[in-house]
């Protein structure tokens, strides 16, 4: 019921609550809504639904969500490969990303705060976990992934999750590559990286754009590094990037900004456009879920703070947000908009009809 609520517009459990009560009983039957032995049918109040969220196994939900994704992004992948053909091989690749939930807060007073870990290509959640107070983003991510396939993908992090024991444990247990932005937090890596030759590199792809108002461009140098001739001082690590990117919005000083990166991809592996295109890609956690969470489903303008509820209702907005992608939706806010009249219309979206 609040998967199919939350689909349809439902930003909080109190419209959650209010979304059930306007359902049909068709609908409400549908969703496991039993009869009342007086009343034809009557749905859950809020503080049912805060009594069951508050309580519910936070890992297990999130394990369930995915799974759930996982298949429809199966079955949306073969369709896709039997209407245009057999598809070329990609690099399939999974960013890891966090995300405070603003408002919400739990037993102890402490902001929630969820790591995820999410597909480039189709923009779904394939891991969620809380990061508790006691610890932080990197200790918790590999107990992200544990559970994940990741043999032959790339996964893509940024300079926070750069850290030698993690990049050991993907490239040696999960046999994955990745995709690993430096900062100072690795000083000796940065500095080895900046003195490169990069002026005796050529651009190995540019990418430019213009729209709403500003000017963009992106280009990007890839240098393999032989490990006989020292390598880098990075587990795994067989080239260096170099990514530079300019952006200019109207009225306001040109921006220029550098960044760099290390990966197991070997230059033979990806081409320097597909290695731009994962570094690129990796920013999409943000533009295509946490971004969606916080202005379509107005997650950090929630309250709740019940226990285990914060959590949840951050799995169905995940669930959501998947399920919708993996139909084909594009403009996820009209689309719930959409639904939001109907209470029929969220069905077909959670495998559903009435």
């Amino acid at each position: 019921m609040c998967a199919a609520a939350v689909l349809a517009g439902a930003t909080t459990v109190e419209a959650v609550a209010e979304w059930a009560a306007d359902a049909p009983a068709q609908v409400l039957k549908a969703l496991g809504v039993r009869r009342h032995p007086l009343l034809l049918r009557r749905s859950p109040s809020r503080r049912c639904l805060v009594a069951v969220l508050s309580k519910i196994e936070g890992d297990a939900l999130d394990r369930a969500v995915c799974a759930w994704l996982a298949d429809r992004a199966a079955l949306a992948r073969t369709r896709a490969e039997t209407d245009e053909g057999e598809i070329g091989p990609d690099l399939a690749a999974v960013a890891v990303d966090g995300k405070t939930l603003r408002g919400s807060k739990d037993a102890d007073g402490h902001r929630v705060h969820l790591l995820s870990a999410i597909d480039h290509a189709q923009s779904h959640t394939l891991a969620q976990r809380d990061v508790g107070a006691k610890t932080n983003e990197t200790g918790e991510c590999c107990r992200l992934l544990a559970w994940l396939d990741l043999e032959g993908k790339v996964v893509t992090f940024d300079a926070l999750h750069t850290v030698k024991a993690q990049a050991t444990w993907l490239v040696e247990t999960k046999r994955a590559h990745y995709v690993a932005i430096v900062k100072a937090n690795q000083k000796n890596l940065y500095r080895q990286l900046k003195a490169l030759p990069w002026a005796a590199i050529e651009r190995g792809a540019h990418e430019a754009g213009r729209g709403h108002g500003r000017e963009e461009s992106r280009s990007i140098k890839v240098c393999g590094i032989d490990p006989a001739a020292g390598g880098l001082p990075f587990p795994g690590a067989v080239s260096a990037i170099k990514l530079h990117r300019r952006r200019k919005v109207k009225g306001k000083k040109e921006t220029r900004e550098t960044v760099y990166a290390v990966t197991t991809i070997d230059t033979h592996q990806a081409t320097p456009a597909q290695t731009a295109g994962l570094v690129k890609g990796h920013w999409g956690i943000e533009n295509k879920c946490h971004h969606v969470r916080d202005t379509t489903f107005r997650e950090d303008a929630s309250r709740l703070r019940t226990g285990t509820a914060p959590r949840a209702m951050a799995s169905f907005r995940n669930l959501a947000i998947g399920a919708l992608r993996l139909a084909g939706v594009t403009n996820l806010a009209k689309a719930t908009r959409h639904n939001t009249p109907d209470a029929n219309r969220p069905m077909p979206f959670i495998g559903m009809t009435t």
